[in-house]
């Protein structure tokens, strides 16, 4: 049986959630698994890293600090805008918006400033994950030289 390891293809459910409340995150429960190439970057660094060597039918509970996760919240990665740089946009607290710089999320609006966050939703927070490995196999040479897994759960194309 394949253990799981670089240049393989790994399909699993999880659930994601705050190790301080239990609240849930994120989940693959009712969804297809998730499909990912081992040793891609495709995942954070700690789950992949959590799994190396596990087989099909393992089933995983870790936690992340978030070094190993989305990072640290990064002070820097939030910046004040004028509100003329919005257009026709009304920016409220707590909205998402995308810019080429990526999705940010308005956290101020004073005046014609507005505060906003470019740091991952989940930056600064550790985070516990329970996995079942659902299929371990070797990627193919077109999944290697596209760098992510095809199929159920990955790219279609």
């Amino acid at each position: 049986m394949s253990e799981i390891s670089k240049n393989k293809v790994v399909r699993v459910h999880y659930k994601g959630t705050h190790p301080d409340s239990g609240e849930e995150f994120d989940s693959s429960e009712g969804k297809d698994p998730l499909a990912f190439l081992v040793g891609q970057k495709q995942m954070i660094p700690g789950f992949e890293r959590e799994l190396m060597g596990c087989k099909q039918g393992d089933k995983v509970e870790f936690t992340l600090s978030p070094e190993d996760a989305y990072g640290e919240h990064d002070a820097e990665m939030v910046q004040q805008i004028p509100l003329d740089s919005f257009g026709g946009i009304t920016p409220e607290v707590g909205m998402t918006l995308l810019s080429d710089l990526g999705p940010f999320v308005v956290t101020e609006v004073t005046g014609e400033l507005i505060t906003v966050d470019f740091n991952h939703a989940l930056a600064g927070k550790s985070l516990t994950f329970n996995v079942e490995v659902i299929e371990v196999r070797d990627a193919t040479y077109e999944e290697i030289s596209h760098g992510h897994a095809h199929g159920p759960g990955g790219v279609e194309h």
